[in-house]
This record gives structure tokens, sequence and C-alpha cells, in this order.
């Protein structure tokens, strides 16, 4: 009988996990992460912890299995909130549960697993894990779920053949309705508890009030540009060479107030992102405004109204050598190969074609067709057919 160590999280997900690694035969334990809390910024009645515990508490008890709750504040703290503030600071949006998986759940709590003589860590993750042999050696492969719907393979994009050897995801072969059907029939308490939303393990945070406690409000002016501004209608100049080309479609536009008009004030362009409608508080335009862009060294946010404006678009993006990750490092490109994907820049998202093109100081990800709101700080992973291949954070 194999060990496994359960992440009970008190949702219905682990719980199911929980209850089908105990009906395969294995000797399984739960385990609940209390992770960093702070209910002056916590949506508080949106994430209970303590009836989280609880909830994971009386599922173990009903699987009749070993529970303990471990305390991973402080690393929490350490890796994955000040992570985001100084994110934040430089003008980045970070992914808080794509980290939260690396750093937390896969590494610090996985140790705590194993020294607990586990053979394996389970989650509730929508994803599935194959087994290949490569030159007689075994590899793991990071599948998505079955249920498209759900599919939790992209938060998982960091994660490592060593990490993966060690996981389990019993519920990667089943829908989400399928598992509450299971719940359900096991009476577990968790059978029709609503998911949990906003940063993992945290619960939904209001994000102005958690950065106001260390990025200070700062007054500023909201530009908005409009669509035919001439530097969206400049003749593209030639290039001598692919790398130039992907060069100049992946930087984004410089913008200057010049280019447009002042339609509002901000309190910090830090706590504002690309792509974002919601907060800007401006009034009176005929289509909403997203942010097309932030300057958080001029304190700075650029505008444009619809969701069609030719600001939010871009072809291409780059992430630098050192954040570039491959789950399958058996199949990284060498300098100067490209390879042929389907990627995404958000969880969510559906899978885009796009070509990799791999030069010394990183990976350029070209896209068929444009893409909105490429972001600073956020993951693009990229996939064959149902496999996460690799993955890194857009620069």
């Amino acid at each position: 009988m194999k060990r496994v160590v359960v992440g009970l999280s008190g949702g219905v997900d682990s719980s199911v996990a929980a209850y089908l690694l105990q009906r395969q035969g294995y000797e399984v334990i739960g385990l609940f992460m209390k992770n960093w809390h702070d209910d002056s910024v916590t949506i508080s009645d949106e994430c209970p912890w303590l009836e989280d515990s609880n909830d994971a508490l009386l599922v173990a008890e009903k699987l009749g299995i070993p529970f303990q709750t471990v305390d991973l504040s402080k690393q929490y703290q350490e890796k994955i909130v000040d992570y985001m503030f100084s994110e934040y600071e430089k003008g980045r949006t970070p992914n808080p549960d794509v980290l939260c998986n690396r750093e937390i759940k896969f590494d610090v709590f996985m140790k705590i697993a194993l020294s607990l003589g586990a053979d394996y860590v389970a989650t509730g993750h929508y994803c599935r894990k194959g087994e290949i042999e490569v030159d007689g050696m075994p590899v793991y492969q990071l599948l998505a779920g079955v249920d498209e719907n759900k599919d939790q393979s992209y938060f998982l994009c960091q994660l490592s053949q060593e990490q993966l050897a060690k996981s389990l995801f019993p519920i990667g072969e089943l829908t989400k309705p399928e598992v509450r059907e299971i719940a359900a029939e096991m009476e577990l308490v968790t059978a029709d508890k609503k998911d949990s939303q906003g940063l993992c393990f945290i619960g939904k945070v209001r994000l102005p009030e958690f950065l106001q406690q260390k990025l200070q409000a700062k007054a500023g002016l909201i530009f908005e540009i409009d669509p035919n501004q001439e530097i969206y209608t400049l003749e593209k100049p030639t290039h001598k060479n692919q790398e130039e080309a992907l060069v100049y479609e992946s930087t984004s536009i410089d913008y200057t107030p010049e280019m447009g008009k002042v339609v509002g004030k901000h309190q910090g362009a830090h706590y504002f992102t690309t792509g974002q409608r919601k907060g800007l508080n401006v009034g009176g335009t005929k289509e909403a405004l997203f942010v097309i862009a932030t300057n958080v060294k001029t304190n700075t946010i650029y505008t444009g109204q619809g969701s069609q404006h030719p600001g939010l678009f871009k072809k291409a993006l780059f992430v630098a050598q050192s954040e570039v990750h491959w789950i399958r490092k058996d199949l990284a490109i060498a300098n100067m190969e490209t390879m042929k994907v389907m990627a995404r820049i958000r969880y969510r998202q559906p899978l885009q074609s796009a070509t990799l093109y791999q030069y010394e100081n990183g990976i350029y990800v070209s896209f068929d067709e444009p893409q909105s709101a490429i972001t600073q700080g956020q993951f693009v992973a990229w996939y064959h057919r149902e496999e996460l291949l690799g993955s890194g954070v857009i620069s």
C-alpha cells in the first residue's frame, strides 16, 4: 500500500480526490494548509479558512483517514505575497495561482508530505499525468483535464519532472458534475459547496486594499488614446531577419501624454493592469474604457475605448531565457530552432495557434492571430495537443 498525502482544502474536488485514492487502495492522509491570512483585505465571508479547515476535517472523519493542519503562513508570505507586491510595484501583473503551485503546494507542502513517509502528493486539480519512456528513462507528462470547461493544467505549467513524478491528480478523468455526484453519493459535507474564487488559498481579496498595505497611493492621470492615433497606422519597418521582426512585434508601444487626452485621475498606476476595465471610474464614453498600458515610472495610465481598440492587441511576446521553463526538457528547442504549438496567455483562454522561436536571450511566442491584453508578469503556456510542454513569464 503506497501512502498518499492529499492536500484537503475543504472543497469538493480535493474531498473526492481523497475518496478515489482510498478506493484505489492507497493509504491516504489528509493535510490542510493554513496560509497567510489578513482579514483587513479579505472579503471575509468569501474566505472563511476556519470553515474550510473544519470541512476538510469532516471529510477526513467521514472517510476515516488521519488529518492534520500545517501552517505555511510564513512561507506563503515570503514566496507569494511579497513577490506579488514587488511585481505590482514594477508595473507587472503576477499570477499567484501558478506560483502557489510551484512554490507552496508542490514544493514546501510536498516536502512536508514526503517527510511523513508519503510516496505521492495528490491534489484536486482537473488535469492528468501521463508516463512515457524516453531513452529508457521514465518521463512524466502533464495532460489537460478531461473536463474542457475546468481544465487546470495551466496553473501547473511551472512544475518540474521531479514534482510530477511524486504527484497524483485523481479527478483529472472526471467532469465537475461527476465529481459533485460522487461527493453527494458519499454524503460528503462539501458536495454542494461553491467553488472557491480569488487568490490561491486566500479567497477573494480586495486587490487595491491588499496592495495599498505596501504600495502607497499616488495620484496620477488617466489618458485616452484615440483608435485612429497615427501610432497605429505607421508603416511597418522592413526587418533584416526573423529575430528583428519578432523584437518589433513583441515590443509594447511607448505611449506619451501628447498622444492622448486626459479623461480622469487614478490613485496609482501600479494598481492597474493591461486589459482591465473595472475600477477606472471614468464615465461619459461611448464604449467602455480598457487599460491599454501603464507606466509606473511616470505614474500614468493609458486607456482606449472598446474591446477591439488597436492598443490592446499584439502578435508576439517574449520570455527571457532565465524565465523559460520546459516540463518536457527532452523536447526543448535549441538556439535558432522553432516549434509549432498551441498556446494560452491566461487560464480559460482557448488555445491559440502559435510558433516558438528560440534565441540565445530567450523565446519569442508568435501567434497566428493578434492577442488581446498580453500582460507582463503573467504566464504563457504552450501545448502539443493535450500535453502542456512548457511555459514562461511574459517579459
